[in-house]
């Protein structure tokens, strides 16, 4: 029962006149009530779900009040179900057998409404006091089997045990009683052998080894004319749990039926603790386990983490290395290109102001010659100075690629000033063709451009053959994604290195001649990108860069 909602009881009452009052009078002070006439019906409704509180008579048709609440007591599900006596009798005696039954409250009818509700409601708060407390599981019937021979016998013992509140179901013979038991789940088995067979007990003995080979945890009770001594002791030998006289007084019989049942389901019930406790006990260890397990990962990730910083700071100083030695290849081809045409300036400048001091004092044709020639000689200067120019723009261009700074970028424009920056490196002879397509820029950073672009580019060169030598960058897009292409008509890259040119420190250069990061960097750079670089094999038979990445910051 929930808070809120009304309590539920079931009435075991035969009469229908005083059912109907007490009906009436318990629906109105906030009861649902559900009736059954005797108490085999109430065992059957029982059986199917439990309700908050049981209200039963002490007198019934067949099974008495006291009886019914005895099998409830037995099962585990019911031990603790709240149950009122109610009887019309004033006898101490019959309170006594009510109370020593196992019902919580005797009332007697003729007290009135009040004392009724008042000992339900005690009993119902006593109820949601107790921790944990469920009314799910349901009560649930004993479960027999009543193997024997003779029908009169056994139809007898079935209405006997029925009537008793027992679900019963019967074996004419050893072979059904064997099938029984290997399909059906059973508390007990009653076994009655015919007297005229050869080996006594021989069905005891059968379904003592069936038990065993299944795993099963029903009580035998075997069945004989006389319980004397030696029947008892054969019995007992023979796998029986008890031995019991077959005819014997019916109340007795029941007696110690019942008797058997309650040793059987306390058995049931102290397993079903016990799995509750192993339960209790591996969740307890599971939890401490997983404590454990979470502070092993807590310190495990402290110390990875840890390891993580100091791969970074190793990786930015690597990365910083290498960007240092590529920049002082850098630094001295600018300045090779810059000191050529800057060389015929000053040449020329020094020429220029010869040939105007001559002008300055010549005359005529001598006067037109020197003036033409200085002008020869200042258009050659300036072609040198645009050239200068040319590079600054390129190298500033270059230079705001590194600010650090995700933006779209101009990807065709990027790579032609790699490409200018690289001239001096590039030999004239070496051919390299651009393919661009028609979406030219990218969200990248700049590492993208100058670090892996450049470091491709530059690496096609050096594998290219100076005189024959041929380059192909081509960007194009794929869906999403932007590629660029680098390749060459080199010696390629063998399939067993292709998947080792990523790993730093490894080179196929001559030693001095790379520091074997610059693919690593690479690498890095791209999958920061959301992106992806592999090697392929060329038009040509050299090797083809891929680089692919999102349009678009991931």
């Amino acid at each position: 029962m929930s808070e809120g909602t009304a309590p539920h009881l079931l009435l075991v009452e035969d009469s229908d006149t005083q059912a109907l009052v007490f009906r009436r009078t318990l629906e109105s002070f906030g009861f649902t009530v559900d009736r059954t006439r005797t108490a085999e019906d109430a065992l059957v409704t029982l059986n199917e779900a439990l309700p908050d509180l049981l209200v039963v008579d002490y007198r019934l048709p067949g099974m008495n009040g006291d009886e019914l609440v005895r099998i409830l007591r037995q099962t585990g599900h019911t031990r603790t179900l709240p149950i009122i006596m109610l009887t019309s009798d004033e006898a101490t005696e019959v309170e006594r057998q009510g109370l020593d039954s196992g019902a919580n409250a005797y009332v007697p009818k003729a007290s009135g409404p009040q004392l009724l509700v008042s000992r339900m409601r005690s009993l119902l708060r006593q109820r949601r006091a107790v921790p944990g407390h469920s009314a799910s599981g349901g009560f649930r019937q004993a479960r027999l089997l009543v193997a024997a021979a003779d029908p009169e016998y056994r139809d007898w013992l079935r209405g006997l045990l029925a009537g008793d509140g027992h679900t019963v179901s019967v074996a004419e013979d050893e072979q059904a009683m064997l099938k029984a038991v290997a399909n059906e789940e059973f508390d007990g088995v009653l076994v009655s052998q015919p007297p005229e067979e050869d080996a006594p007990f021989a069905w005891v003995r059968a379904l003592d080894a069936e038990r065993q080979a299944i795993g099963a945890g029903f009580e035998i009770a075997a069945l004989v004319e006389v319980a004397d001594p030696a029947e008892t002791l054969a019995g007992l030998a023979a796998g029986a749990d008890d031995v019991l006289p077959s005819r014997d007084e019916r109340d007795m019989l029941l007696v110690r039926v019942r008797s058997i049942l309650r040793r059987k389901l306390a058995r049931d019930d102290e397993a079903a603790g016990a799995a509750r406790e192993r339960e209790r006990e591996l969740a307890l260890a599971h939890a401490r386990a997983q404590a454990e397990a979470s502070e092993a990962l807590a310190a495990a990730n402290r110390d990875l983490e840890a390891a993580n910083a100091q791969l970074r700071e190793t990786q930015a100083q690597l990365v910083q290395s290498a960007k240092m030695a590529s920049l002082g290849e850098l630094v001295a081809g600018i300045a090779h290109e810059i000191n050529n045409p800057l060389a015929f300036i000053l040449a020329h400048q020094s020429t220029v102001e010869r040939s105007v001091r001559e002008a300055m004092t010549a005359e005529g044709e001598a006067r037109s010659k020197s003036l033409g020639k200085a002008a020869d000689r200042l258009g050659s200067i300036r072609t040198g100075l645009v050239r200068i120019q040319d590079l600054v723009v390129k190298l500033r261009r270059f230079s705001r690629l590194d600010d650090g700074e995700w933006s779209l970028v101009d990807i065709p424009e990027a790579i032609d000033s790699v490409l200018t920056l690289l001239q001096p490196k590039t030999p004239s002879t070496v051919k390299v063709e651009r393919r661009y397509g028609p979406v030219r820029t990218l969200e990248s950073s700049p590492a993208l451009v100058n670090q892996v672009v450049m470091n491709i580019i530059s690496n096609a060169v050096d594998a290219v053959d100076p005189d024959t030598g041929r380059i192909v960058i081509e960007t194009r897009t794929s869906g999403d994604r932007f590629i660029i292409a680098v390749a060459d008509n080199g010696p390629g890259i063998p399939q067993d290195v292709r998947e080792r040119v990523f790993e730093p420190f490894f080179t196929t250069k001559d030693v001095g001649s790379g520091t074997g990061l610059g693919l690593a960097i690479a690498y890095g750079v791209v999958r920061s990108h959301g992106g992806e670089i592999t090697i392929e094999t060329g038009e040509e038979g050299g090797a083809c860069f891929l680089l692919s990445v999102p349009m678009r910051r991931q």
